[in-house]
């Protein structure tokens, strides 16, 4: 074991030159970082929001808003289905888990049946997503289960998740940590981010973009005065031409439909506007509606507001369009940027704000520096001691190696370094300092049972991997129980903790052995200096 094998040569040194590579950028200056070479490694460590500075914001999605939406769509298919079918209905009901509806004509009860029944769907597990039952006088009963409910709103969550992590992107605020907290909650850190109020305003929107015929069957004035056809609303207009409209509660195209938007001007008055493109199945629908409705308003909608609802002067088949308003570059920007990353599928509403600023940050950092300095020295002080310069200096090369090997791999892996992660850091330094005591004191024991000085350091090795393998099993255990159950910091701390297992494992066995077998080859000792 003491024998210098070749393989550990080269696995060190690659390791060296890993960690020499990939630790180098965080101590160079960004301009020197981007004039090297495309092929050597450029990423950094990113700073998480305890150490950096930024904006914490706990969030929670507002699954109630998104069972009634999904009711108020399935009371439309009701509704549509039996138009289409001819029957004849009354006392359709919105429930809160679903609709009921009253047939007419108790010989068509059957056929309705039959009818509604189509509009059951599977979930994604395979459950049916309704219960259509038949009830006394005529009645027919659509509700949600409970199961594709409680899908529906995971969903909802994961989909918030992707939504809000481009939204931020978007902004160009580094690294973003989003995370899901319990059921139907978003944790949200933003490093470097020191404005909440911007993120809630960019993120807090819905920015559901919807296509709606404005029903002209009655005036906004009969509507208001209480003589509102089925199936219609009356949303409120944002723009200067009337206050609200009476609009078709169907959807005709969805903002899911877009594929881009962006922020342009009007080539002849150089108004600022958004441009919008639909994909292929939004496309032909837009052409299909826009053609059978030439001459009537088409309400655009954003967030339940109309903010536009120009007449439909021909058929649009091109597939794209702009809305128009009192906007200004900014604001016209930061729609575009909503639009592009999609509708939110529920709203969101701030449970708990934090801003941390950047000189706390600063002291945080220098705090952490201050804790690894200190013992990193206090280490170095007991292994000398203990051990002698020579055996001592040994682990302590290896404790370098060990952190340079950290700092490399959670740059290469892009990791966010929190303070509570500077504490698994120190706490990795201490982990891998004593699997060089068992060693160290294994081969003291060795020694003193009269083996001879080469068996004895074989046995040093060979006899305490056991325990140190045991060791660091259980951290690794407890790192990785963290990990997945944990949120925030304490990922943080579990993940430094991860790699630092492994790398201590590394540098306490193969470095040490390494460095003790060089010099056992050229010193030819007859005695060791820790007997």
């Amino acid at each position: 074991m003491m024998q210098l094998s070749r393989w550990k040569f080269v696995t060190v040194t690659a390791a060296i030159i890993f960690g020499l590579l990939f630790t180098l950028p965080n101590l160079l200056p960004a301009g020197v970082r981007d004039a090297m070479p495309g092929f050597l490694p450029k990423k950094t460590l990113n700073l998480g929001l305890d150490l950096q500075g930024g904006s914490y914001l706990l969030l929670e999605v507002d699954t109630k808003a998104l069972r009634k939406e999904k009711a108020t769509n399935l009371l439309e298919d009701v509704r549509k289905s039996l138009r289409d079918e001819q029957i004849l209905f009354s006392d359709l009901v919105l429930t809160p888990t679903g609709v009921t509806v009253r047939v007419t004509d108790p010989s068509l009860v059957t056929k309705a049946f039959n009818k509604l029944s189509r509009l059951n769907q599977l979930t994604k597990t395979g459950k049916q997503e309704l219960t259509i039952s038949r009830r006394d006088d005529q009645r027919i009963s659509l509700v949600f289960s409970e199961a594709a409910l409680a899908e529906e709103g995971s969903a909802a969550v994961d989909q918030s998740i992707e939504i809000i992590r481009r939204r931020v992107d978007e902004l160009g605020t580094r690294e973003p940590a989003i995370t899901r907290q319990g059921a139907n909650r978003i944790v949200l850190q933003a490093p470097g981010e020191s404005d909440p109020e911007k993120l809630k305003a960019v993120i807090g929107q819905t920015a559901k973009l919807t296509f709606q015929m404005v029903d002209t069957s009655v005036s906004l004035q009969e509507a208001q005065a209480g003589r509102l056809p089925p199936g219609s609303e009356i949303l409120p207009s944002t723009d200067r031409y009337a206050p609200a409209y009476v609009v078709r509660r169907r959807v005709d195209v969805s903002g899911d439909m877009l594929t881009n938007a962006q922020q342009v001007n009007d080539p002849q008055s150089g108004a600022v506007q958004v441009s919008f493109r639909f994909n292929s199945q939004g496309a032909k629908r837009f052409a299909d509606v826009t053609n059978k409705n030439i001459g009537k308003p088409f309400a655009i909608i954003l967030d339940g507001k109309v903010i536009s609802a120009p007449n439909i002067q021909s058929a649009i088949t091109g597939g794209s369009g702009v809305i128009t308003g009192s906007y200004t570059v900014e604001s016209a920007n930061e729609l575009a940027i909503l639009l592009r990353a999609g509708a939110l599928p529920a709203p969101l509403k701030v449970e708990e704000q934090r801003t941390v600023g950047a000189e706390l940050g600063a002291d945080a950092v220098k705090a952490g520096m201050t804790s690894t300095i200190v013992g990193f020295s206090a280490i170095l002080i007991f292994m000398v001691l203990s051990y002698g310069l020579l055996f001592g200096g040994i682990s302590v090369i290896a404790l370098v190696v060990n952190g340079l090997l950290i700092i490399a791999a959670m740059s290469a892996t892009q990791a966010t370094l929190t303070l509570p992660g500077v504490a698994g850091l120190i706490l990795t330094l201490a982990v891998a300092v004593d699997a060089n005591v068992l060693i160290y004191e294994r081969m003291r024991d060795e020694l003193r049972a009269g083996r001879p000085l080469v068996t004895a350091m074989d046995a040093g090795f060979s006899r305490a991997m056991e325990t140190i393998i045991d060791a660091n099993l259980t951290t690794l255990l407890a790192a990785l129980i963290m990990f997945f159950f944990g949120a925030g910091p304490v990922r943080g701390f579990a993940w430094t903790l991860s790699i630092g297992v492994f790398t201590s494992v590394f540098t306490a066995v193969v470095v040490t052995q390494l460095l003790l077998a060089l010099w056992f080859r050229y010193a030819r000792p007859k005695t060791l200096p820790i007997s």
